[in-house]
């Protein structure tokens, strides 16, 4: 479905649904809605990032979580998140990743209540060109440093998303359970 015929629930201050809206709509006004991020590991500890597409309408070419989506009008979050990992890694799943931690809706965020997720898969990844142009794996030390030094070059979302789940280095993707 192109970008511009998506519908999304507007929530309210608790995450309740309110309304739906057309996301053009929902982003000019600064709704409240519901986003999804995935975090997708390997089995040395090293998280996958994702370079955004230059067609993308926020945060084009910028690098971003592994995965991340808005969840559609109807949708719950789980849903979301299997459904956004088949369409921008190409990854078919049929358990839902572990829920990491949720971020209330802010300006960092678009405005958008994210659950984060943590999925471990070594790939390869099928990376949907409209949605991504690249992607690379990292430990989590290099993922905060390149922040430090480049903080241009992510997604506000990632951004704060990545320091709200204060991964330091690898001993968080080896210590968590899959």
């Amino acid at each position: 479905m192109p970008q511009s015929d998506e519908f999304f629930d507007v929530v309210d201050g608790r995450d309740t649904v309110v309304g739906r809206a057309a996301r053009r709509e929902v982003h000019a006004r600064g709704l409240l809605h519901r986003a999804v991020h995935i975090l997708v590991f390997d089995g040395a500890g090293r998280v996958f990032l994702q370079k955004r597409s230059m067609k993308k309408d926020i945060a084009p070419g910028l690098w971003d979580s592994s995965c991340s989506g808005h969840v559609d009008a109807g949708e719950n979050y789980d849903a979301a998140a299997i459904r956004e990992l088949a369409e921008e890694l190409g990854l078919r799943i049929v358990s839902v990743p572990e829920r990491l931690f949720r971020v209330e809706a802010c300006r960092e965020t678009g405005w958008e209540f994210v659950w984060v997720y943590r999925l471990t898969h070594p790939g390869p990844f099928t990376l949907h060109p409209d949605e991504i142009e690249r992607g690379e794996w990292l430990t989590p030390a290099e993922v905060s440093g390149l922040i430090d030094a480049h903080p241009d070059r992510y997604s506000p979302s990632f951004k704060y998303i990545w320091t709200l789940a204060n991964l330091p280095d690898s001993s968080f993707a080896e210590g968590m359970p899959s």
